[in-house]
Formats: structure tokens, C-alpha cells, sequence
């Protein structure tokens, strides 16, 4: 059924496609506007594919972008879907399966989130090296679907070594300082507690956000290469004083948003 529903998204779509993309981005916040920098081709929004999830955050505009990063072809998911809008797992992940069926061979997975490690501050870039799954559903669970891939897909380098190392050398061109760490996936909607942040430093998080694990997860079992940049905008929950707000996130994303869509252009383009 699940395999069944990437089908008619894809068969919905596909007579539309300008090409077959090399690389599928998505856009976290503070890249909503990366297409500015692209020579687009198309542009098909999430409201036009039969039975596909639309973006409900403020930010997410909710639509795939198809064009070209100098050389190299790129559909891009402006918005994406997040588990706390109330769709199932296998929806949350969908996109990245049909963006694989378009012939997609690398995910470049990018968001904003709270920086748990102290030596972060608002504004940091973070490229991801691996990631731990809180609370939040595994996409896997259920039917494997082998189409797609093995029952039981290998975890131990979700993050290809390469293109982590194409990530690095394009920030030590451009000057943009990076750090590195592990991500960690919970829920959301609500922003973590204190004792929640105390939690996770416990297990070895260095940044918190709503999204992308369960992206990697089912890019992971389709066999597809993966790499990430997370965008600290706000330190978590009991490291300063404030109260997190997502306007708060969208504001430092906007704001570390043109040095971001460098790192990002210069890495694609290093793949």
C-alpha cells in the first residue's frame, strides 16, 4: 500500500519532469529562496500530486523546484512534512522516495535547529555526521517494502564519508566556519524541556531539531548517498534564559540564510 501510493505520485508527475536530477536538497529554513540562486526548470507544487502530504509551517512553501546548480541537475523540496503535522511516518518520508524513483541518487538533507552542544552559537553550521532517533517513529516499520530495499538496512555510515569531506573543503574555500556533530530527532511540535536538552547532551547530541532523521533512514534502506547541514539557530532549551520561539528559528535561519546557500551551492557542485 505505502509502496503503492509512490507509484501514483510518481506516475502523477512524471510526464513533467524536466530531467533526471543528480542531487535531491531539501530546503530547511533559511533556505526557502535557494531556487533564486539556480536556473530553474520546473516547478511542481505538493497540492498538484495525487495523494501527496502538504507543508503546513509557516516558512515551508510546499512545492518541488526543478533546476540547475551551475552544472549540475537538482530537484529541490522547498518545505518539507514533518511527523508533528499529523501525517504518518510513511507520509513524512514520502517525498524522499519519489524524489529517489525520479532518479535521484544523492539526499542533501538540511534544517534548522537548536545547538545542545555549548560550544555552538546561534548561527553555526553543522555538518551532520550521524544522528540518533528520539520518540520518533522508524519509517521502516511495518511491510518492508523490497522494491526499495533489505529488511534490515546497515546504519553504521548513513553519512557518505565523500561527500562529508566535499562539505568540508568547501567551507575551507569560502571561509565558512563549520562544526561538526550528531543530530537528534524528536517529535515536535513543542520545543524540548530543559531536562529533555540535559537528556540528550547525556547521549551525545550536539543539535536538536523536528526532521531529517527519518529522511536518512529511508534514503539509507534505498541505497542512496547522504549528507547534511544543520543551521544552529537558537541555543536549546536551558542554555540561556530566553523562551524559544519558531520565530526566533526562522529569524536566525533568514539571517545566516546567504552564507548558508554558499556552502550549500559550493558543495553540490563538489559532488
Amino acid at each position: 500500500m505505502v509502496y503503492q501510493k509512490v507509484l501514483e505520485c510518481y506516475d502523477s508527475i512524471k510526464d513533467r519532469l524536466p530531467f533526471v536530477p543528480k542531487v535531491a536538497l531539501v530546503l530547511g529554513s533559511g533556505l526557502g529562496n535557494y531556487a533564486d540562486t539556480m536556473e530553474v526548470r520546473a516547478e511542481i507544487a505538493y497540492s498538484e500530486i495525487k495523494n501527496f502530504p502538504v507543508s503546513t509551517v509557516p516558512g515551508h512553501a510546499g512545492k518541488f523546484i526543478f533546476g540547475y546548480v551551475k552544472d549540475v541537475p537538482v530537484v529541490c523540496m522547498k518545505g518539507r512534512v514533518h511527523y508533528y503535522e499529523g501525517y504518518p511516518v510513511t507520509d513524512v518520508v514520502l517525498p524522499t522516495r519519489l524524489m529517489k524513483m525520479m532518479g535521484a541518487e544523492i539526499l542533501f538533507l538540511t534544517n534548522a535547529s537548536g545547538g545542545i552542544n555549548p560550544e555552538f552559537g546561534a548561527g553555526s553550521f553543522m555538518l551532520i555526521k550521524d544522528h540518533i532517533s528520539c520518540f520518533a517513529p522508524n519509517p521502516l516499520v511495518g511491510a518492508n517494502i523490497d522494491e526499495l530495499g533489505c529488511r534490515f538496512p546497515d546504519m553504521s555510515k548513513v553519512y557518505d564519508e565523500k561527500l562529508q569531506e566535499a562539505i568540508r573543503n568547501a567551507a575551507n574555500t569560502n571561509g565558512i566556519p563549520l562544526k561538526e556533530g550528531i543530530y537528534v530527532q524528536l517529535t515536535g511540535p513543542s520545543f524540548e524541556s530543559p531536562a529533555e536538552i540535559q537528556m540528550l547532551r547525556a547521549l551525545g547530541a550536539d543539535a536538536v531539531g523536528m526532521s531529517t532523521v527519518v529522511e536518512a533512514i529511508t534514503a539509507n534502506h534505498m541505497g542512496m548517498k547522504i549528507c547534511g547541514i544543520s543551521c544552529v539557530a537558537n541555543l536549546a532549551a536551558g542554555m540561556t534564559d530566553q523562551p524559544l520561539t519558531h520565530e526566533e528559528v526562522q529569524a536566525a535561519a533568514d539571517k545566516a540564510a546567504p552564507l548558508f546557500k554558499k556552502l550549500v551551492t559550493e558543495s553540490i557542485c563538489a559532488f
